[in-house]
């Protein structure tokens, strides 16, 4: 397929559905590229699905979780080369575990909502940034569970975004906010907790999110208000940032604006490190900022073995053997009895 084509086909899918993330759309439009694909190789496949991936990133929609969404998704999909003999066969069960895939992440959003909402309780004062689809679905479910409470809202410069989220609260008759960015400190110590979403999740256990997420994490701490994440687990991003620097450019700024002047261009996101983070409300569970590599040990290098098991028994005791070697690469040759025993519980991994 054409780079064009593969845009339109992107950005369809978040024009036309409101409720879908940047990331969910990167995985639906590569499964359409797998359906009309003409390759004859996996090589040919391999690289038309690559090229997608890299089309995406060139548009002017959030890159985070289309980086990691894409990266989780072609490494689970294309395990299936390694299982088959024909590559009509490969791309058949390619189609189906790549369905699969989509099917648990769109119901991650509804767990993540569930496990949050306990935590806001009736007389609550919630301050959340920007628009989080899974903010928002975490507060319908305490409403409708009859629980009141307050919620207040950054305006979220530059796109405004925090109104979108105002409006969509008051259609579901929650009372809400709208405050200026520059009076998150002012409006902290009215609030009971904070509640914001996460473009992507880096293995620090640190977030990266709308810019102005550092700013409220920093006045939360100050304040000794609990700051609380909700996020699908696909945004974990194999990405360690020291600062707000090292950040790639590519996550900060729009396509279009790489071609200009950095230095006179505001980002779009900021780096909040995991010492600033209370809970990660994720589907996988609620977790410290601390056991978020051990959930990217499960998502990459657990699955990366899973289908050779389910495939072929006989290769238990090489993968057996190359996990573990890995495992104990990975940990710089220490102790990894107790991580290895996280990831053998890993409970994620959707099964063909």
């Amino acid at each position: 397929m054409k780079k064009k084509e593969i845009e339109d086909i992107f950005g369809g899918i978040l024009e036309k559905e409101h409720d879908v993330s940047a990331g969910m759309a990167a995985i639906q439009t590569l499964l359409t590229v797998l359906e009309r694909d003409t390759s004859e190789t996996v090589q040919e496949l391999d690289s038309n699905l690559q090229a997608a991936v890299d089309a995406m990133k060139k548009t002017d929609y959030p890159v985070t979780a289309v980086a990691s969404g894409s990266e989780l998704f072609l490494r689970f999909i294309t395990l299936a080369k390694l299982d088959t003999k024909t590559f009509g066969e490969c791309k058949s069960i390619m189609l189906h575990r790549g369905q699969l895939f989509l099917n648990k992440l769109k119901e991650a959003r509804g767990k993540v909502a569930k496990l949050a909402s306990a935590f806001i309780v009736d007389g609550s004062r919630v301050l959340t940034h920007s628009k989080s689809r899974v903010v928002l679905k975490a507060m319908k479910e305490a409403a409708r569970a009859n629980k009141r409470f307050e919620v207040y809202i950054t305006v979220s410069s530059p796109d405004n975004s925090g109104q979108d989220m105002c409006c969509l609260l008051e259609k579901e008759n929650i009372p809400c906010t709208l405050i200026l960015d520059s009076a998150v400190g002012y409006v902290m110590e009215q609030v009971d907790m904070v509640m914001v979403g996460a473009e992507g999740v880096v293995e620090s256990g640190g977030i990266i999110n709308k810019v102005g997420s550092y700013t409220m994490a920093m006045c939360a701490r100050e304040l000794k208000k609990p700051f609380y994440v909700l996020t699908e687990s696909f945004k974990f991003v194999r990405l360690y940032p020291l600062n707000q620097h090292d950040l790639p450019d590519e996550f900060k700024y729009t396509s279009s604006k790489l071609k200009e002047d950095l230095s006179k261009e505001h980002p779009m996101v900021d780096y909040t490190p995991p010492s600033y983070i209370t809970l990660l409300f994720t589907d996988l569970g609620i977790l410290t900022p601390s056991a978020v590599s051990d959930e990217l040990i499960k998502l990459y290098l657990w699955c990366a073995g899973w289908f050779h098991l389910l495939s072929s028994p006989s290769q238990l005791k090489n993968f057996t053997c190359t996990f573990f070697r890995k495992l104990f690469l990975f940990t710089g040759g220490g102790s990894f009895g107790g991580t290895a025993m996280h990831v053998v519980a890993a409970r994620w991994v959707p099964i063909a």
